[in-house]
């Protein structure tokens, strides 16, 4: 194609003059209308109180949960208990409310999930204790009771990865569910230090509380020397993909893994950030060498677009060794892909 003075001149009449902050395009026209106020401002990343992906604050009182209209809840869960190596991740989601620059536009996927969804960042989790992990669970999970009753879905940022234990008891009461799993490990090990319910377990304890279906549970990204932990993952019924297979199956074979297994069953989306490798991802508990890219993890997440996600997590990013925020910001974004499947799914 030729550049001529024609068509610079057409150019010029178009996207100049009285129409350089006018947007053509009807969909991108209608974003745009949802982020830039009507003097042509746009709200600064790095101003205000920050809350995740930068969604609005509703504040919840637990004696008496009001939830509004909220289709979504961000909740933080500020617990590390169920950590066995280093801990930290208590103050994850400080740290995933700290990042800027996170949404929210989808490109891909082509949403505005903080605007196409009513959703709202609703604090954290309120525990009564900050060294009993079983009277912290029994709160967690009266928590995610009362915004699942509320007909609420859950987007939570962990915390160690115990926590999903409490959260899918809530939401899997009247049916087991689905699970996609996004970790360095299949956390289906057995007690360790005489606890079930470490950061190791949660899905093994899932599973024989009777509120998550094995057989529409598959796991991405396993790998590591504590496979030997991991027989009940396949003794169950589990699919096991692991980081080496990512490579030889490619990720559109992976996505049609996935979809197959969960299908439209309720499917609640786990993400471990050691599911990436630390070149992209140091800052947490038990990292994994030979782990997902950031790249891989979200072409993997955005393939999920349409299933019937009911609730999701984010957890392990511990900041204490995350010099650089790179940790924190891919948690971030993980977390703002997860609310994109929402969107797909939900908004309306």
């Amino acid at each position: 194609m030729t550049y001529t003075p024609d068509k610079l001149a057409a150019l010029r009449a178009r996207f100049g003059g009285d129409n350089e902050a006018q947007i053509h395009d009807p969909h991108f026209s209608a974003v745009a209308a949802n982020i830039i106020d009507a003097s042509g401002t746009r709200s600064a990343p790095y101003a205000g109180m920050p809350t995740l992906m930068d969604a609005p604050a509703h504040q919840i009182d637990w004696s008496a949960p009001d939830f509004g209209d909220l289709q979504v809840a961000l909740t933080g869960v500020p617990m590390d208990l169920g950590a066995s190596n280093r801990s930290g991740c208590r103050f994850g989601p400080r740290a995933l409310r700290a990042i800027e620059r996170v949404g929210p536009y989808h490109h891909v996927l082509r949403c505005t999930p903080t605007r196409d969804l009513r959703v709202a960042d609703i604090g954290d989790v309120p525990m009564r204790s900050r060294f009993s992990l079983d009277q912290s669970h029994q709160d967690i999970e009266d928590a995610y009771a009362k915004i699942h009753a509320a007909g609420v879905m859950p987007l939570s940022a962990g915390g160690d990865h115990s926590v999903t234990l409490p959260i899918l008891r809530a939401l899997g009461r009247e049916q087991p569910l689905a699970l996609i799993h996004f970790d360095a490990h299949c956390d289906t090990g057995g007690p360790f230090d005489g606890s079930r319910f470490h950061h190791g377990g949660p899905f093994r304890q899932a599973v024989l509380d009777g509120v998550l279906d094995p057989t529409r549970t598959i796991q991405i990204g396993i790998r590591g020397a504590a496979e030997y932990l991991w027989e009940f993952s396949y003794a169950s019924g589990m699919t096991v993909i692991h980081a080496e297979d990512i490579a030889t199956m490619g990720v559109p074979a992976i996505i049609a893994r996935a979809r197959e297994v969960v299908g439209d069953a309720p499917v609640y989306v786990s993400f471990d950030i050691d599911c990436l490798d630390p070149a992209f991802a140091p800052g947490t508990g038990t990292p994994e060498v030979g782990g997902v890219t950031v790249r891989e993890a979200q072409a993997m997440l955005r393939g999920l677009a349409g299933i019937n996600i009911v609730g999701g997590d984010l957890v392990e990013v511990a900041p204490a060794y995350d010099a650089t925020a790179n940790t924190a910001h891919a948690g971030a974004q993980i977390m703002f892909e997860i609310l994109s499947l929402m969107s797909v799914r939900h908004a309306r």
